[in-house]
């Protein structure tokens, strides 16, 4: 199974060619250029350096949301058009899903956080199942970032973006993963697909969509 991965979700986006679960390559997309930029060129630049043509891939997995708006929108778009033009499967997963999956293997439990402006954050809590990977404990939920940190356990794991913008309440006990674990990867996407696609999930072309945290400004400034 040869799978191109693609994380838009998070400003610095990135997209990974995977067989069987197997990272071969991954390129990140300039913090500094648009999405809509720069995430074909990416595409283009890295199928060839593994020998791979467009019709070579089988399973485009894109990261659905949370996340930015115009990201998730144009990687969405972009997995959806590129299945379609190569009769390739799609899986779109959820962002605070792929960020959890990068945790080291000794943590049992992980609570993940990602931006969604106005001081609130998405949020949620992650276990390992008996197969090693992480599954749903505290579905994601639109809360305060200082209510919900003062609400987890002592010393639980903490990971995701959210962090690098928001400062730990004083009283806290928590304990906060490592930076560079905190964003979503397109190879930790694609190996997370993978898992899944092993597993028997299959998505739909025509209903793959954006899961949003939240109306955007302009639309809840028109309701």
């Amino acid at each position: 199974m040869r799978i191109l991965a693609i994380e838009t979700s998070h400003r610095s986006g990135s997209v990974a060619v995977l067989e069987k679960g197997k990272v071969l390559g991954e390129k990140f997309l300039p913090a500094d250029v648009p999405t809509t930029r720069s995430l074909h060129p990416a595409i283009q630049e890295l199928l060839p350096r593994v020998g791979w043509r467009p019709k070579d891939v089988q399973l485009i997995a894109t990261t659905v949301g949370p996340g930015s708006f115009t990201g998730l929108r144009v990687g969405v778009t972009t997995a959806k058009v590129f299945a379609y033009a190569v009769g390739a499967e799609v899986l779109g997963l959820d962002t605070l899903e792929v960020i959890a999956h990068r945790t080291p293997q000794d943590y049992r439990e992980v609570h993940t956080v990602v931006d969604a402006q106005r001081g609130e954050v998405v949020a949620g809590s992650f276990r390992r199942n008996p197969q090693g990977h992480f599954e749903i404990a505290v579905p994601p939920a639109l809360v305060p970032f200082e209510r919900w940190v003062l609400s987890l356990p002592p010393r639980a794991a903490l990971t995701g973006p959210a962090l690098a913008r928001y400062p730990l309440p004083d009283g806290t006990s928590v304990e906060v993963l490592p930076q560079d674990l905190w964003i979503p990867t397109a190879a930790a996407l694609g190996e997370l697909a993978w898992i899944y696609w092993c597993a028997g999930r299959r998505d739909d072309l025509w209903g793959l969509l954006p899961k949003y945290a939240r109306l955007s400004y302009a639309e809840e400034k028109l309701r």
